[in-house]
C-alpha cells in the first residue's frame, strides 16, 4: 500500500475491499495537519501513520470523523492528537462503546466477514468517544488551508460529516452517497437535499469512503441514479 497525492495540500492512503477498510484522508497546512477517518482498527491506524512518516510528513493533530461505522472509526484510540465528530456520531459511538464493553464484541464480529478479518488474531476491540464535539458547520485553518467540516443529511446513516478542502476545491463525503446501511435503498429525499449540499460547496474533486477519487458530476449522478 502507497500514500498517495491528490492536490497541494491533500494526500490519501487508498481503501481496501478485503478487510473494508475506507480512504483515509491526510490535509496538511502550514501549520497543523488533519486526518480525514481513525481507521477500521489500531493497526489500519497504525499503518496509515508509518506511510506518513515514510513521506516525512507529520502525524495529524486533529481527525476529523465523517460518520460512526467501525470501519472509520474504531481506530481512533490508536489517533494522535484530537478528534472532532457531531453529536449523533458521538451518540453511536456510545451506543457501540457500551455494547462490546458489557457484553464482548461478538455481537460485532457477526456483523460481516470483513470486520472478523480486520480482527484477526484476537486483536482487541476498542471504541473511543471523541474529544470534539461540533454541530452544523466548523471552519479549520491549518495555516494557508481552509478546511471546512460540514453535518448533512444524507441517505447511508443519519450522522453525516462532509470534509471540504476550500483551497483544493475537494471534497470528502465518507460513505454519504451511499444506501442507507440498514435496509439497503437511498432515500429520494435526502439524496437531493445531499446533492444541493454538494453543489452549493461547488468541489472540482469528490473522494467517497470506499472509491477512487473522481469529478463531482460523477459523484452527483450516481447519488441521483434511479432516485
Amino acid at each position: 500500500m502507497e500514500l498517495k497525492k491528490l492536490s497541494e495540500h491533500i494526500w490519501y492512503m487508498p481503501f481496501e475491499e478485503d478487510r473494508d477498510r475506507p480512504n483515509l484522508g491526510y490535509v496538511k497546512g502550514k501549520n497543523w495537519s488533519l486526518a480525514i477517518d481513525a481507521g477500521h482498527s489500531a493497526a489500519h491506524t497504525k499503518e496509515f501513520y508509518a506511510l506518513l512518516e515514510k513521506e516525512n510528513l507529520p502525524l495529524p493533530c486533529l481527525t476529523v470523523l465523517t460518520h460512526w461505522h467501525w470501519d472509520h472509526t474504531f481506530g481512533m484510540h490508536a489517533a494522535n492528537g484530537l478528534s472532532i465528530a457531531n453529536e449523533k456520531t458521538n451518540r453511536h459511538l456510545a451506543k457501540w462503546k457500551n455494547k462490546i464493553e458489557k457484553n464482548g464484541p461478538e455481537e460485532f464480529f457477526s456483523l460481516h466477514e470483513s470486520i472478523r478479518k480486520e480482527y484477526s488474531e484476537n486483536k482487541e476491540v476498542i471504541v473511543k468517544l471523541a474529544d470534539i464535539i461540533y454541530s452544523g458547520e466548523l471552519t479549520l485553518d491549518l495555516g494557508g488551508c481552509i478546511v471546512k467540516v460540514i453535518q448533512s443529511e444524507a441517505p447511508h446513516t443519519d450522522d453525516s460529516t462532509l470534509i471540504y478542502i476550500e483551497n483544493d476545491k475537494t471534497l470528502f463525503l465518507g460513505d454519504a452517497t451511499c444506501k442507507d446501511f440498514t435496509i439497503g435503498k437511498k432515500d429520494p429525499v435526502l439524496c437531493k437535499k445531499l446533492a444541493d449540499t454538494i453543489r452549493r460547496l461547488n468541489p472540482q474533486t469528490c473522494m467517497e469512503g470506499h472509491w477512487v477519487p473522481v469529478e463531482t458530476d460523477d459523484t452527483l449522478s450516481d447519488l441521483l441514479g434511479g432516485v
